[in-house]
């Protein structure tokens, strides 16, 4: 069947908007021009429906795009006439909702509501990295667990930190952290996920021991990092009294990753 632009996004429930927007981010494939219109197939129904499925989940548009790349549609394709994804990316689906998506999420309202951060506070904290919302339905949302990220926020600015360096840090952060989870990805996709296809369960299983232990190492070696730089600053300082109190807090202190 074919469709233009304002039909194919009434079939897929969608704004004529978002149809080009989507295109123009590589989410959905160029369509058929023929003089004046532009003509979709089933296929790009399909890709719009699959888009809009994985929002609903929680999934974000960067890492829609990241699966949507590594299926194996040949170049220019709006992907295969099916209405669910193969079943080791079904999988690996399920189990990414269940672990980061399953929680709920809120409105950027009410998580300033909860939180008692001026809305303009999370403004800044979305442009910076720090959180990042998704769209269910047209609808801006965050996972619950940024809640907990914007209360620490609040108690380190409590501390005295002033904000604007805080932004600052958290920008540089935030662009690290992409970089360096694209990476883990690509190395998951190569040595567990690839070698597995076809074999769901067995990814699935690898991917949620993988996801927790990953997330404590990363979280312990950034804690041990600070400290060890701390310690060493002091140390060049001369500043003997204060490196042993920083000393005995390091020893009684440790920090507990704990997966939810």
């Amino acid at each position: 069947m074919e469709y233009r632009v304002s039909e194919i996004a009434e079939a897929a429930g969608v704004a004529v908007d978002t149809v080009r927007f989507y295109q123009g981010r590589g989410l959905l494939p160029a369509p058929e021009r023929r003089g004046r219109f532009a003509i979709y197939t089933d296929r790009h129904l399909e890709r719009l429906r699959r888009i809009r499925t994985l929002l609903e989940a929680g999934f974000s548009l960067a890492q829609i795009r990241k699966l949507l790349e590594e299926s194996t549609d040949p170049p220019g394709s709006a992907g295969p006439d099916r209405s669910t994804p193969p079943r080791t990316e079904k999988t690996l689906l399920d189990a990414l909702a269940a672990s980061s998506v399953g929680e709920g999420t809120v409105s950027r309202r009410e998580l300033a509501e909860r939180t008692g951060v001026p809305p303009a506070l999370v403004s800044a904290a979305v442009q910076a990295g720090l959180l990042s919302p998704i769209e269910i339905r047209g609808e801006e949302r965050f996972p619950r667990s940024d809640l907990e990220m914007v209360v620490a926020a609040l108690d380190i600015l409590d501390m005295g930190l002033p904000l604007d360096r805080l932004l600052e840090l958290a920008a540089l952060h935030a662009g690290n952290v992409d970089r360096l989870a694209e990476r883990a990805i690509d190395l998951f996709d190569d040595f567990v996920r690839k070698p597995a296809e076809g074999d769901e369960d067995a990814v699935r299983r690898i991917f949620e021991r993988l996801l927790p232990r990953v997330t404590q190492i990363v979280a312990l070696h950034f804690q041990r990092t600070i400290v060890t730089r701390a310690l060493a600053r002091l140390r060049g300082r001369g500043d003997d009294e204060a490196l042993e109190a920083a000393l005995e807090l390091t020893r009684s202190a440790h920090l507990e990753v704990q997966w939810r």
